[in-house]
């Protein structure tokens, strides 16, 4: 903003071309005038704001996980932010204006950890999803003290259970406990690991779907 000393002209008020004068507190000044949309409500425009909606629906009961998830990614930006731009990027598909998310390219955490390998998962009794991997201990930065964050996801409500764990990577397998209301639904699962320090955690992994008991 530009202040204009009293000449012999006096000051400005109004619009001048691209700027705009007035006087605040006795001061006269000038500032840009402020740009016009030329299309508000474009096409582009409706296609991000559906996209954004898409992943906010998604990401919003994973709120705790990625703003730990995403803490290496969060600079000049929270977690949940990160993890927004992440999945608006690259986890949608579909057409304007169904478009939903591609579970499997979703993240819900990155890191430099060294992630899970030859995961899977089941549901063998009510409530419970028994989430396995291969011990990768040594292999990258993997470590058998590095714990198992266990992740799920039911579409038809857009509800999520997930759980940080103090299961070792060692362990081959962890059970995350779910509330009876999900008995009979599909949950799309994930799995990761956080170092024992908590300061670093692996890219999530998604497993797939798993028909709960």
């Amino acid at each position: 903003m530009g202040v204009i000393k009293q000449g012999i002209l006096g000051g400005i008020s109004g619009k001048v071309g691209t700027v705009v004068g007035g006087t605040w507190k006795g001061i006269d000044y000038l500032r840009a005038r402020p740009q016009k949309v030329a299309n508000p409500n474009s096409e582009k425009q409706q296609n991000q704001r559906t996209k954004f909606s898409t992943v906010l629906g998604f990401l919003k009961p994973f709120t705790g996980f990625v703003a730990v998830g995403f803490k290496s990614l969060s600079v000049g930006q929270t977690g949940f932010n990160a993890a927004m731009s992440y999945n608006v990027k690259n986890a949608v598909t579909g057409i304007f204006p169904n478009f939903v998310m591609d579970f499997p390219s979703t993240l819900l955490s990155s890191g430099k950890a060294t992630g899970a390998m030859n995961p899977s998962v089941a549901s063998a009794a009510p409530g419970t999803i028994q989430f396995g991997w291969a011990d990768n201990s040594g292999i990258g930065n993997a470590k058998t003290d590095d714990v198992a964050v266990l992740a799920t996801f039911f579409e038809g409500s857009s509800e999520a259970v997930y759980q940080f764990t103090n299961i070792q990577r060692n362990a081959l397998v962890a059970e995350l406990i779910v509330p009876d209301v999900y008995s009979g639904q599909v949950a799309q699962c994930w799995l990761c690991f956080q170092t024992a320090d908590g300061k670093d955690i692996s890219n999530s992994l998604y497993i797939g779907t798993v028909n709960l008991a």
